[in-house]
């Protein structure tokens, strides 16, 4: 009686290909996840900072304590400016911080210049 051997791959072998190719699948789209996350969050930084920059320069020319919100165009974003005396003896410096704040998740830029 002949044996026949036919080509091609056992079962055993096509399971373990398609669980070497699920654990490389889920570590490329976990990857993806976490690097989508962080371009998102440094995208907030960036916009948080730009804005910030933007009420800082409105602050240098009219210090005065202040809030608001850069709505209607970025209606998630709140400003609180500050104006401080510096703590440094024998100059008139103040001291203008602006910070600006994004409400769904809390987080916060702040930025400060000296202005004799």
């Amino acid at each position: 009686m002949k044996h026949h051997r036919t080509s091609g791959f056992t079962l055993l072998e096509v399971m373990v290909s398609l669980a070497i190719m699920a654990g490389v699948i889920l570590t490329v789209l976990s990857s993806v996840n976490y690097h989508l996350g962080i371009v998102a969050s440094e995208r907030d930084n960036t916009q948080m900072t730009l804005l910030a920059r933007s009420q800082l320069e409105v602050l240098t020319k009219e210090p005065k304590k202040d809030t608001g919100t850069f709505a209607p165009t970025y209606p998630e974003f709140t400003w609180e400016t500050d104006v401080l005396s510096a703590e440094i003896p024998a100059m008139n410096l103040k001291k203008l911080v602006v910070r600006v704040k994004r409400g769904s998740n809390g987080k916060e830029v702040v930025l400060v210049r000296y202005k004799q």
